[in-house]
This record gives C-alpha cells, structure tokens and sequence, in this order.
C-alpha cells in the first residue's frame, strides 16, 4: 500500500492504492483478483512521461486500485512509493504506519495518538534522509508537486485503455510498435 492509508492520515475520500513492485504476469494478477471476488472496472497502462516506467493500472472502483511495472523500475521510480509513504502487506496487519509525504508537501509522522505534520520544502535533505530516499527524488516531486498546484494536472505520456481480450504484455507490445518512445523505454529496461 502507499500513501494515507501507508501513512495514517486517511479520510473519507482517501485513495486505496496498491503496487505490486515485482510482480508476476498480469494474468496471475488477474486471475487472483478475479478468485478473491474482486471485479476489475477499467484496465490501463500508463507511463507518466517518456523516460518512466511504463505501469499496468487495475480500477477495482473509483477509489481502489492496482498497479504494477510493466517494465524495470530505475531506484528513482522507486523511491517515489517510499517519498509518499509505503507499507508491506507484514505493516499493514501489525497495523504500523509509515512516514511519508502527501500531495501538500507536508511530512506526515505517524505518533501513537494520530501523526505530526511538518513542511518538507526548505528541509528537503532531512527528508530524503528520514524516508531513505535520493535527495533528487525529494526535489523532483517537491517540483511536480508545486507545479500541479500552480498549473494543474498536466496529464501523462500515455493512457492506453487495455482491450478486453487484450493482456498488458500484448497492449505494452502493441504500444511498443506504434511509439519510439515506448520501444527506448522497453529496450532500456532490458539492460
């Protein structure tokens, strides 16, 4: 899980994110939803800008979804799960909660009564260094953060709707062929 919910600070409308980091083919993932009951809304891949990794993304409902890497994850890619907070299946049933950052650029601490918030703009490299992130990771989404506030939501790179008789590895295939920027991102992640 990443997020409020990896952090503590959940509301009503908060999001049920979950990312798999190394998964297995989309057909398990798929089949184990199916067999846990769970019926899938809208299935996606989705790649932010040109150089990220290209991501399987399940709807399960407007707030529950899945997602998983499509392709090898570079450690920055990683490090953005643990920036906003991320907690493993073992945290979640020792109900422990996680630090981690949400979209107003404030720290949330988790505390035994509830979580202290700070600003985490002008104390980028202590941040970095509690989440044992890369300080770029820190300015990278202190960046898109403010700019989303500034500008709004710029969209992504790609989302790509995956046909109902389709896999993600057929859909990643078939955008591969149609867009260089895909077969770059694919190819580095051979290496």
């Amino acid at each position: 899980m990443h997020g409020s919910i990896a952090r503590g600070d959940v509301s009503k409308t908060s999001d049920i994110d979950v990312f798999l980091p190394d998964p297995p083919s989309s057909f398990i993932i798929e089949t184990s939803l199916e067999q846990s009951g769970f019926r899938v809304n809208n299935r996606t891949v989705v790649q932010a800008t040109p150089i990220y990794a290209l991501k399987g993304h399940i709807e399960l409902d407007p707030q529950t979804s899945l997602s998983f890497p499509l392709v090898k994850m570079r450690p920055v890619e990683k490090d953005f799960y643990r920036f906003g907070g991320e907690a493993s299946l073992s945290l979640l049933k020792e109900e422990k909660r996680v630090l981690g950052v949400d979209k107003r650029l404030m720290l949330i601490e988790p505390t035994k009564e509830g979580h202290v918030e700070s600003a985490v703009v002008g104390r980028e490299e202590e941040v970095a260094n509690r989440l044992g992130v890369s300080l770029n990771t820190v300015f990278d989404r202190v960046h898109a953060l403010i700019r989303r506030d500034e500008i709004g939501r710029t969209g992504v790179f790609i989302q790509k709707e995956v046909a109902p008789d389709e896999t993600f590895e057929q859909a990643l295939k078939n955008l591969a062929y149609q867009n260089p920027a895909v077969r770059r991102r694919i190819k580095s992640h051979k290496k």
